[in-house]
């Protein structure tokens, strides 16, 4: 008897593989709604960057040391002289923008979709989990190579933690594990990114998963009307769906290499708390809530704007029940796509404003100063760069 054969007789003899190959061959080999198209592979793509991730993250433990003495001479070492390391090290940094910037996008599709109505609200409210999660590493993973920007970016981050309503002052103070950012804080964020947030993250992919998969991808009938389609209209699971997101992800394999070897990410200057750099900004996905912060103003302001903050995050997790009308086509439920759409274009102005505020820009061969509110002022060219007040392009 050859050696797999013993191995099969070994399980079979304690556990019924039968229904295993039943069940497995049953979800290979499902039919997938007639609509599924190459949108569809953003949550495939999630999951090949969160392994990613994971893979990077454990090789670049190796060599990483969480103090404020070593933290950023490890990174130099990692880049400069491990085997390989200045290629883990940018597709860990490039692959924590790209994966939420994936997540996004599956969220945005299943919401054009109506994918989060009954019966799928749990799998909708999974994945705001997800998102949310997937933001904690972003924020908590740009501490660890304590650098310039890194340290003065938690700083502004953690301060804004302060104005949370009742317990902000405790808030901040666990967040830093102290009065100010210091080695503490760098422990903590270590602990929580490298521990905390991937056992979580993977029981809620888990959870997520195995409710897409109980509910099968939804259509585009009105809730209550799905109707089972034929099965040769459906969409074999394998080999083609598998076809496509097996494409895309070779396709973002290369594009995560190109983006490591032509724009790398620098390793900054060592982190000192005596000397603060001038204009820090938080990275891409922490823009529009920055920029949305400054707006408000006053004894209260900051308290109203963290709660402006959590709106768009409260109205993700209680939509489905909101939006309690039948209809998924996007065609036929114009108040939930145009909010949708609103949010899109509100959350993308305020990224964008807050990525060229205090900055000098050029429209139309003209050049202006942009202002930390992100209003535009004509600066003068032949008067030593004086802005001129109250001109707008």
């Amino acid at each position: 008897m050859g050696l797999a054969n013993r191995i099969t007789t070994f399980f079979g003899t304690r556990f019924d593989l039968d229904a295993g190959r039943e069940f497995l061959d049953k979800q290979i080999h499902k039919r997938l709604p007639p609509h599924t198209s190459w949108l569809h592979v953003f949550a495939s793509l999630s999951l090949l960057l969160f392994i990613s991730q994971t893979v990077t993250g454990i090789l670049l433990l190796m060599y990483y040391r969480p103090t404020p003495e070593e933290a950023h001479a490890s990174i130099k070492y990692i880049t400069g002289e491990a085997h390989f390391g200045w290629l883990f090290r940018q597709i860990h940094a490039w692959g924590a923008s790209l994966m939420i910037l994936f997540v996004v996008l599956h969220m945005m599709r299943t919401f054009f979709a109506g994918a989060y109505k009954k019966p799928r609200e749990l799998t909708w409210i999974t994945g705001t989990g997800l998102f949310v999660i997937t933001i904690i590493f972003g924020f908590t993973g740009y501490l660890l190579p304590w650098n310039q920007v890194a340290f003065w970016a938690t700083t502004v981050g953690t301060e804004s933690a302060n104005k949370v309503p009742v317990i902000g002052s405790w808030l901040q103070y666990f967040l830093r594990g102290g009065d100010a950012v210091t080695g503490e804080t760098l422990s903590r964020f270590f602990v929580v990114h490298v521990i905390i947030l991937p056992w979580i993250l993977a029981g809620l992919v888990g959870v997520h998963l195995f409710l897409m998969r109980l509910n099968n991808l939804a259509t585009l009938e009105r809730v209550g009307e799905e109707k089972p389609f034929p099965h040769q209209c459906g969409i074999p699971f394998y080999p083609v769906h598998v076809a496509k997101e097996g494409a895309v992800a070779v396709l973002l394999l290369a594009v995560l290499v190109t983006l490591s070897v032509v724009a790398p990410w620098g390793i900054g200057e060592p982190a000192d708390p005596l000397s603060t750099p001038e204009h820090i900004k938080p990275e891409w996905y922490f823009l529009p809530s920055y920029q949305l912060l400054k707006y408000f103003e006053g004894p209260y302001g900051a308290v109203v704007g963290i709660l402006a903050c959590s709106v768009p995050f409260i109205l993700l997790i209680v939509w489905p029940f909101l939006d309690r009308g039948k209809e998924r086509h996007p065609k036929k439920r114009p108040l939930a796509v145009g909010i949708g759409l609103l949010g899109a274009v509100a959350a993308l102005f305020l990224g964008v404003l807050g990525h060229i505020s205090e900055t000098d820009q050029t429209f139309f061969g003209k050049r202006y100063h942009i202002d930390l509110l992100g209003r535009p002022h004509l600066i003068d060219e032949n008067r030593s760069g004086e802005e001129v007040p109250g001109e707008h392009p």
